[in-house]
């Protein structure tokens, strides 16, 4: 499914306004389409693909899984004057899927530990055996095992991948729009691959779409997916064979020694 076709900008300010306005990205920007899915934004560190996915939840609403919002995240304060800038073209407008940046879920499990923690030492203060201390506690404690089933008993002492993994099953939803700045990054490579398998089940079965910012090799490979350069402008489709990440990667893996010498 196809919610957000396009983005384009307008009247964007001169380098001189600063940061994103000083990347030639957004010098250069005028519209991008999605015709597919699921979409890539790949690029060196510094092109400005993680900057134009926070613009575009920004500019979208999007629900942000992290320890703010991206109305009141500090850090997301640059982009938002960036999304004043960007016009989005809805085919079908969706309210439903949700905005990460892969630092955003270590803010995450600390919110949920602290929760957990939270509602366990608020049970012990109904300690007592009359009825309202034992329906407080048991509707206290109700809310913490809710989170516990869903997340784990602890986020931090399980493994991050896991984790993550964990966190997309509980929160991807039907009819959605998920953009995900480089969710590559806790998870190992068997893991990516588990990763693709929920990409696959919620394109195919759930009608979601995706917008994901990404250096994984093996995420670009999902079938299908067009995959947006931002190495070159302007913004250039690259068949995935051709792209400079793919072939750097399977030129080391075929003969790291050599590499390794011209170092």
């Amino acid at each position: 499914m196809i919610f957000l076709k396009s983005v384009s900008s307008s009247s964007m300010p001169p380098p001189d306004a600063g940061f994103p306005f000083n990347l030639a990205l957004f010098q250069a920007l005028k519209k991008i389409t999605f015709s597919s899915p699921v979409t890539f934004f790949v690029g060196e560190n510094g092109s400005g693909k993680s900057t134009l996915i926070e613009a575009i939840a920004a500019a979208a609403g999007s629900i942000a899984v992290g320890s703010n919002s991206v109305d009141q995240d500090d850090s997301l304060a640059s982009v938002r004057a960036l999304s004043r800038h960007l016009c989005l073209a809805w085919q079908l407008r969706t309210h439903r899927g949700f905005f990460l940046r892969a630092e955003d879920f270590f803010g995450f499990a600390r919110s949920m530990r602290d929760m957990v923690r939270s509602l366990a030492d608020e049970a012990q203060r109904y300690e007592g055996d009359d009825y309202g201390s034992r329906l407080a506690r048991g509707s206290i404690l109700g809310q913490r095992a809710a989170l516990v089933e869903k997340y784990g008993e602890n986020l931090d002492e399980n493994s991050h991948g896991e984790c993550f993994l964990k966190l997309f099953n509980q929160r991807f939803v039907p009819d959605g729009l998920y953009l995900l700045d480089e969710p590559e990054v806790p998870l190992s490579p068997l893991r990516q691959l588990a990763f693709l398998s929920m990409l696959k089940t919620m394109v195919q079965e759930q009608n979601a779409q995706f917008i994901i910012a990404t250096h994984s090799p093996i995420l670009m490979a999902f079938p299908g997916a067009r995959i947006y350069s931002f190495d070159q402008l302007p913004l250039t489709i690259v068949p995935y064979d051709q792209l400079e990440h793919v072939s750097i990667t399977r030129d080391f893996l075929n003969n790291p020694d050599q590499f390794i010498r011209r170092l």
